[in-house]
C-alpha cells in the first residue's frame, strides 16, 4: 500500500523545512540546533519533528542529492583533454564541494552514518574516480601506485584540515591540497615515482 501523499500544507512546510536544513547544516554543521532548522523554515518544532522524528532523518533526505553534484565533478574531470588536470580537477571540486557545505564536509568526516541512497551516489562518485585516476595513471601523471582508496583517504583527511581552519582560516584546505597533489604527480611531469 502507498504512502498517502502529503496535503498542500504539509508538502510545503516540508519542503521549506529541507531548504532550511540544508542552508543550516551548510552553514553550522550537523551539530547545528534542530530549533534552528524550524525556525529559519517558519514552522514550529513540532511540525520540525512531525516530518523528520531523527537528525538521520533529514540527512537521509538531504545528502542523496547534494552528493549528487559529484556526478558533475566527475564528468567535467574525464572531458578534461589533460589527464592530470582532470585528476586535480576531480580532487579539487570534491574537497571544495566539501569546503562549502560543513555539513557535507561532517558527513565525510565520517561522523554519522549515510543512508543507502547516498552510498549509491557516492559509488557512482568513486566510478568516477576510477576512471579519473585510471585515465591519469595511464599518462604517466599520477603517480603509479595511488590507488582509489588513496582518494578516499585524502578527502577524510582533507575534511579534517577543513573543520580545524573552518573559521580562522577558510580556505588553508587549498595550501594543503596544493602539498598532496604536488606529492602525487607521476613520473610523466618529474615526480615521484
Amino acid at each position: 500500500m502507498a504512502p498517502r501523499p502529503l496535503r498542500a500544507d504539509a508538502a510545503r512546510n516540508r519542503d521549506k523545512l529541507l531548504a532550511a536544513a540544508v542552508d543550516v547544516f551548510g552553514r553550522q554543521g550537523l551539530d547545528a540546533p534542530l530549533e534552528h532548522i524550524a525556525r529559519k523554515a517558519e514552522v514550529s518544532i513540532g511540525t520540525l519533528y512531525a516530518h523528520f522524528p531523527t537528525r538521520q532523518a533529514f540527512i537521509d533526505a538531504i545528502f542523496p542529492e547534494r552528493l549528487a553534484v559529484l556526478d558533475d565533478i566527475g564528468a567535467a574531470a574525464l572531458a578534461e583533454p589533460d589527464p592530470w588536470q582532470g585528476f586535480v580537477r576531480f580532487v579539487e571540486g570534491t574537497v571544495g564541494l566539501q569546503a562549502q557545505d560543513h555539513g557535507l564536509n561532517d558527513a565525510i568526516a565520517r561522523r554519522l552514518q549515510p543512508s543507502s541512497e547516498a552510498v549509491q551516489v557516492c559509488q557512482r562518485g568513486m566510478g568516477h574516480a576510477v576512471l579519473v585516476i585510471q585515465r591519469a595513471k595511464d599518462a604517466g601523471r599520477l603517480r603509479a601506485d595511488f590507488e582509489p582508496a588513496d582518494l578516499a583517504t585524502l578527502t577524510w583527511a582533507m575534511s579534517q584540515v577543513i573543520r580545524e581552519s573552518i573559521d580562522t582560516e577558510p580556505d588553508r584546505w587549498r595550501r594543503f591540497l596544493r602539498f598532496y597533489l604536488d606529492g602525487l604527480r607521476g613520473t610523466g611531469d618529474g615526480g615521484p615515482a
